[in-house]
């Protein structure tokens, strides 16, 4: 990204602008910007909207923002509030907020302490969560490491390692009557599968372990299975 005769874009108070390329980008109060941005660096701290694509090196939403459009970029930082209409692609994606993406998600690394909700398929080499989560498509990574404080959902699931655990803590025992710490889920396919909290139709994979409070309709494993007492699996088999 060549930035040698870019300059910055301030927004302070109200105020708006037609978009193009800066080098950073910073949103202190209510801006709009209407059309596409390209930038090395996007700070939101007030509220911003932004009616076209982004591509930058580096996004921060500390206040809240609405992208219109698709974003590009290498690291995503939301620990505010964060609305993408379209597509979010990034190599790595930090939310402690809440982040909302109409789309699809594809990243390296995605690590999740907030609420993360996807519309159609969210793909990732590293998906870590410690939070709640939907995604309305596959949620597919290498690696899917999964703490859970309330309600998780994906339609589908698959990736080598998948480890679904509930989250214990102070805060998250005291929350457990408000959210109940469940994933749901219609299909987990994976290599080395440990589930605890989850409500799935099928498992698939070589080795599976099926912990408490988990009820699964069909169990096929190719290597080694083993099941909690209070765990409830329709069927198991060896494939």
């Amino acid at each position: 990204m060549d930035t040698k005769s870019r300059g910055d874009l301030v927004i302070n108070g109200f105020g708006a602008s037609n978009g193009g390329q800066f080098n950073v980008v910073t949103i202190n109060g209510r801006g709009t910007i209407n059309n596409d941005l390209e930038c090395v660096e996007l700070d939101c701290n007030g509220s911003g909207i932004i009616n076209g694509n982004v591509v930058s090196e580096k996004a921060k939403v500390n206040g809240h923002a609405k992208f219109r459009g698709n974003i590009d970029s290498q690291l995503i930082k939301i620990d505010g509030s964060a609305r993408i209409d379209k597509n979010l692609s990034a190599e790595k994606v930090r939310v402690s907020g809440k982040a909302t993406v109409g789309g699809r998600v594809r990243c390296e690394e995605i690590r999740i302490q907030g609420t993360f909700t996807v519309g159609e398929d969210c793909e990732a080499e590293v998906f870590k969560a410690e939070s709640q989560f939907t995604v309305g498509g596959l949620l597919n990574a290498d690696q899917i490491d999964i703490k859970m404080f309330g309600e998780c959902k994906a339609k589908e699931m698959g990736g080598q390692t998948i480890t679904v655990k509930a989250k214990g803590s102070l805060i998250g025992n005291l929350l457990k009557s408000f959210f109940k710490p469940q994933l749901e889920t219609e299909l987990i396919e994976g290599d080395k599968i440990e589930l605890e909290n989850t409500i799935a139709k099928i498992v698939r994979g070589n080795q599976v372990r099926i912990g408490p409070n988990c009820h699964i309709g069909l169990v096929e494993y190719t290597g080694e299975f083993s099941m909690d007492k209070k765990a409830v699996v329709t069927e198991n088999r060896k494939v």
